[in-house]
């Protein structure tokens, strides 16, 4: 398998893991000091604090990732994903508008760095503008 086939295989597995909700398996996937970008927030560092983060994610919302595409860069050291996520916000997350079980569809982008077969980095990214306009 070349490294672009092993670097896509990861982050297929990456977003497997995460519609099975197989948490400890995403972490898994993941370097010690794995740097994530929170789409319209800061970065966060550690496997610690992205299992802080899914922790909190998976008690406000219900999400699955469809239509997955991945873009590999030669060599294997980069990656990015683009995918249709449809989810169903749970608990109202801080300032955002009170949660009810509103359903939304947004398309994400997310890239990646891949070092020693795992992934070093992860960056999502979305519109906020359209998922505030869809649980209004």
């Amino acid at each position: 398998m070349t490294m672009e086939q092993t670097t896509e295989k990861l982050i297929r597995d990456y977003y497997a893991a995460f519609n099975a909700h197989d948490w400890n398996g995403m972490l898994a996937l993941l370097t010690d000091d794995v740097a994530h970008d929170i789409s319209q927030g800061g970065r966060e560092t550690g496997r610690d604090a992205f299992k802080k983060f899914m922790a909190h994610m998976d008690t406000s919302y219900r999400e699955k990732v469809r239509e997955l595409v991945v873009m590999v860069a030669a060599g294997g050291a980069r990656a990015a994903a683009e995918f249709e996520l449809d989810g169903e916000y749970l608990k109202t997350d801080g300032n955002f508008p009170p949660a009810s079980g509103q359903r939304y569809t947004l398309r994400v982008g997310a890239f990646f760095d891949v070092k020693g077969g795992k992934i070093a980095r992860v960056s999502n990214h979305y519109n906020l503008k359209d998922w505030l306009a869809q649980v209004k």
